[in-house]
C-alpha cells in the first residue's frame, strides 16, 4: 500500500483530515464501495450523537458553570474522520485484526494517534487485554476512553443495513450470535452518551438524506 501524495499535511485539531482526504486513503488501502457506503452510514450517526452532546452541553453550561462542572464536548471534525475512517483495515482483512491493521496503516499515512486510537479502539464497546490476548491481538487494553472514541464505536454497533438500530436490536443480535459478555459495556456506553447528550440514543433522529452525497 502506497500513501497517497498529501504533501504531508499537518493534522490534529482544527484540521483534521477532509472527507476527500478520507476518501484518498479508503481507496488506497482497498476499501471496498460495501465498506465505504457502511462508512458514510456510520458518519452521520455519529455526527448526529456529536451534536446532539454538543448542544445539550451549551445549553446546560450556565447551570454547572456555578457547581464547577464542565460537561465533555466532542470534536466534530475529528469523530467525522474517525468514523470515516475507522473500519480502514478492512482494505486488507474482515477479521478481528482490522481495527490492528487499520492502525498500523493510519501511522503510515501519518495521522495524528487521537485518529489511530479511534481506530484501534472502536470494535464493539472495546476489547480488555486479557480479552484481546486469547482473541489472538497484541495484548493491550482497545477500550474507547475519550469522548469521540465511544461516539465512533458505538455509532459503528448502531449502524444497520438500513439505517440506525435500536440498543435492544444490537443486543438481541450479539445473544444470538453468542457473544453476551460485549453487552454490559455496549449498554454503559449507550447510557453514557445518551445522559450527555440529553436524550435516550434510541429515539435519536438521524438524517442520512435521500441522495447521499456520493463519496
Amino acid at each position: 500500500m502506497a500513501p497517497p501524495d498529501m504533501t504531508a499535511p499537518r493534522w490534529g485539531p482544527g484540521r483534521w483530515p477532509s472527507e476527500e482526504e478520507c476518501l484518498e486513503m479508503l481507496k488506497a488501502a482497498g476499501c471496498s464501495d460495501k465498506v465505504i457506503e457502511h462508512l458514510r452510514m456510520v458518519e452521520r450517526i455519529a455526527l448526529a450523537i456529536a451534536s446532539r452532546i454538543n448542544a445539550h452541553g451549551e445549553a446546560s453550561t450556565g447551570d454547572q458553570a456555578g457547581r464547577g462542572q464542565r460537561t465533555p464536548v466532542a470534536d466534530a471534525g475529528l469523530v467525522r474522520a474517525g468514523a470515516l475512517l475507522h473500519d480502514i483495515g478492512r482494505g486488507r482483512t474482515h477479521g478481528i485484526r482490522h481495527a490492528i491493521e487499520g492502525a498500523q496503516m493510519a501511522r503510515q499515512f501519518g495521522l495524528p494517534e487521537q485518529l489511530v486510537r479511534i481506530i484501534e479502539r472502536h470494535i464493539g464497546a472495546g476489547i480488555e487485554a486479557g480479552e484481546a490476548a486469547r482473541l489472538g491481538l497484541p495484548r493491550q487494553d482497545y477500550i474507547p476512553l475519550t469522548i469521540e472514541e465511544k461516539i465512533v464505536a458505538h455509532a459503528d454497533n448502531l449502524a444497520g443495513r438500513h439505517g440506525k438500530l435500536r440498543l435492544r436490536d444490537v443486543v438481541a443480535d450479539l445473544e444470538k450470535k453468542g457473544v453476551p459478555r460485549i453487552i454490559p459495556r455496549m449498554e454503559a456506553i449507550h447510557r453514557e452518551l445518551g445522559e450527555l447528550a440529553g436524550i435516550d440514543l434510541d429515539e435519536l433522529k438521524v438524517d442520512f438524506g435521500t441522495d447521499p452525497k456520493p463519496f
